[in-house]
């Protein structure tokens, strides 16, 4: 027998959410962010790919795609949280209000702010972010990468002058890690995930996503979907597009549908069981990006009101997206996307193409009206895995 490589929980939305959730992404907000995201040197909009043979190859109507690889030079979208979050705490220290944040402003009074260190547990892509950021803005980095990662990830953030080092923790343990330094040292906690008692910080990285969403979709809502697919690691970015996306459609919001490694489904187990919940162990999986035991406070209040289905995914799902992706059918260009960007298209194809995921694609009701919208959240930030996944 096959072995099942998805599973999937259907969450109860019967019950009208709290609308004062999603507030965290109102349009003023998003604006403000967007904004600040297009101060910044060297910024573009990155590339919202459809795939028009893929979509008729799977029976649905439409599928984009948005392509990360191309976010600066940094391959992933994680910088846009890091670097709106950084702006924030800087522009508290020499007074900048929201109209007035820009790159240009900030740096401007840099000799104000150039004595803090910014630290930060992380998979890689979030911790090349806060390194990119610390050093555009003149500041100090700290960062620390759970065991088991990538010595590429690690020179990836040194090489922006960040002192960097692999704990001998995962993922959850070095946050906590990178807290308690914070703490020791006088540095300003970067963290992409709350708990209580730390949450503003989060919430202004949750809020640094939603260019995503303006660059995809802006004020005409075009291109609005019938369903987006958002992996989940910590619950951040998921929790930020689907209460960017509930903010900018209203009553006509997408479905959304959460996609998690079985070697680390914290937001799963958490809607299993109806409370929060935190995995322990290794949390083994190709997918670092989405390696993490524990969900964020405010992602999973997020996620359990406005989420409709939770999906786990083997690694094997990840490699199927890559593979499809570089390799695409003749009317459709590639995308380079790793591990952990490429495992919600690896999803989509599994559910469209597997016989025993009919009941999947009728809970949550994709046929031949759906339009799909996914992140490829980052490219090849790792060369060597992606070569020997998808040349392998």
């Amino acid at each position: 027998m096959n072995k099942k490589l998805i599973s999937c929980q259907v969450n109860d939305l019967s019950q009208a959410p709290d609308t004062a959730l999603f507030d965290f992404a109102n349009k003023e907000t998003v604006r403000h962010v967007h904004d600040f995201h297009r101060s910044l040197p060297g910024y573009r909009p990155t590339p919202l790919v459809r795939l028009p043979g893929l979509a008729g190859y799977l029976g649905i109507n439409q599928l984009w795609i948005k392509d990360e690889n191309h976010r600066f030079d940094l391959k992933a979208f994680k910088v846009l949280g890091a670097s709106y979050a950084m702006a924030k705490c800087l522009g508290d220290v020499i007074g900048l209000d929201d109209d007035e944040l820009t790159y240009h402003n900030i740096i401007a009074r840099k000799s104000a702010y150039d004595h803090i260190t910014f630290v930060t547990a992380t998979d890689g892509n979030h911790g090349r972010a806060v390194a990119w950021a610390a050093k555009q803005f003149g500041c100090k980095a700290v960062v620390y990468l759970p065991k088991g990662s990538s010595l590429i990830r690690l020179e990836a953030i040194r090489h922006y002058g960040a002192q960097a080092s692999i704990t001998g923790m995962n993922f959850d343990d070095s946050v906590m890690h990178a807290s308690r330094k914070a703490q020791e040292n006088g540095w300003t906690l970067l963290q992409d995930t709350s708990w209580e008692g730390y949450e503003t910080v989060p919430r202004h990285i949750m809020q640094g996503y939603s260019t995503l969403i303006t660059e995809s979709i802006g004020p005409g809502k075009k291109h609005l979907p019938t369903h987006v697919f958002v992996q989940a690691g910590v619950g951040s970015f998921a929790a930020a597009m689907v209460g960017t996306l509930v903010s900018l459609a209203g009553g006509d919001a997408p479905t959304f549908i959460v996609v998690e490694p079985e070697g680390a489904p914290c937001l799963f187990e958490s809607i299993k069981n109806g409370e929060r919940v935190r995995i322990k162990g290794d949390l083994a999986t190709i997918m670092a990006g989405l390696s993490c035991g524990e969900p964020s406070l405010m992602g999973w209040e997020i996620l359990k009101s406005g989420a409709h289905a939770f999906l786990m995914c083997a690694d094997e799902i990840a490699r199927k997206g890559m593979k499809v992706l570089g390799n695409p059918l003749a009317t459709d260009q590639p995308v380079i996307s790793g591990e952990s960007g490429a495992v919600t298209l690896g999803a989509l194809f599994e559910i469209m193409t597997a016989r025993q995921n009919m009941k999947i694609r009728k809970d949550i009701c994709l046929n031949s009206d759906s339009s799909v919208l996914l992140f490829s959240t980052e490219g090849d930030t790792d060369p060597d895995l992606y070569r020997d996944i998808v040349w392998g």
